[in-house]
């Protein structure tokens, strides 16, 4: 091979190492407006446990002994929360704490529990939508009402980040990656949370979340809330390329400066041996 053609080579395989690191980027994922055109799924019985005023009727009505939820619940909560939710030492009261509350906590998986935990995390949930509905259903005969399942419309994104940096950015963080908070708990990232989980979230305030009612989050500003979620739910996945296990933009970036440099180091080596021989 002539000198000439052997420049050229030289000259390709650097510009190739150069061009490596976009190589690695991550294809573009889902955007936010595919996550909004995947609603969670929304049972009959979601509609009717939600209705204003959490008064249930037709399908709660033929909440019995034998039906799925009833049987349901007594296999799987019962034991901690009492035969007719009432409470028991291993598991607070159910009575008025609202379908959302039941829904939410049934729908991220938290519940049932395996184990007594100060802190369920969110887990691939136990039952099918159909089964959760049929358990919050049942757990609505219990009485002394609660929020409903919100029902999330489209909302304003600009106005749902301003939600978001005033009320959750402080606790979730401001890309909604979450945090450690005092005492062994933790702020959950929100990544997964659907947009109904989200409304129910707010309505409900699990764990040391406060709970924000409709006199201080309106309806409107919880939809906005929901649609920035989604945003920052499209938004992890990380612009600068291939993620490396996620430890961060500068870290990741010098891993692959490093590794960079170190292919263009080998590749002048291999290219200064072969213009010796």
């Amino acid at each position: 091979m002539g000198p000439r053609p052997r420049r050229a080579l030289a000259v390709g395989a650097v510009l190739l190492l150069a061009a490596g690191p976009s190589a690695l980027a991550a294809a573009p994922g889902p955007g936010p407006s595919a996550l909004a055109a995947a609603p969670r799924p929304y049972s009959a019985a979601h509609a009717v446990a939600s209705r204003p005023g959490g008064t249930p009727s037709g399908a709660v009505a033929s909440s019995g002994p034998g039906d799925r939820g009833t049987q349901l619940y007594l296999q799987n909560c019962a034991s901690c929360h009492g035969p007719r939710g009432q409470g028991a030492q291993r598991g607070p009261s159910l009575v008025g704490v609202g379908a959302a509350n039941v829904d939410f906590q049934l729908s991220t998986g938290r519940m049932p529990a395996s184990h007594e935990v100060q802190q369920a995390p969110r887990r691939r949930p136990v039952f099918s939508a159909e089964d959760i509905a049929a358990i919050v259903e049942h757990v609505g005969t219990f009485g002394g009402g609660g929020p409903a399942i919100p029902r999330v419309a489209p909302g304003n994104m600009p106005a749902g980040r301003e939600v978001f940096a005033a009320n959750c950015a402080p606790c979730h963080g401001a890309a909604g990656a979450g945090a450690v908070l005092t005492n062994g708990w933790v702020a959950p990232p929100l990544y997964e949370s659907t947009a109904v989980q989200v409304a129910e979230a707010v309505r409900v305030g699990p764990g040391l979340m406060p709970a924000f009612p409709s006199q201080v989050l309106s309806d409107a500003q919880v939809d906005d809330l929901a649609a920035y979620v989604r945003q920052l739910r499209g938004e992890r996945l990380d612009r600068g390329g291939h993620p490396l296990g996620r430890l961060g933009p500068s870290t990741e970036g010098l891993v692959a400066w490093l590794v960079t440099l170190a292919l263009l180091v080998g590749a002048v080596r291999w290219l200064g041996s072969r213009a010796g021989q």
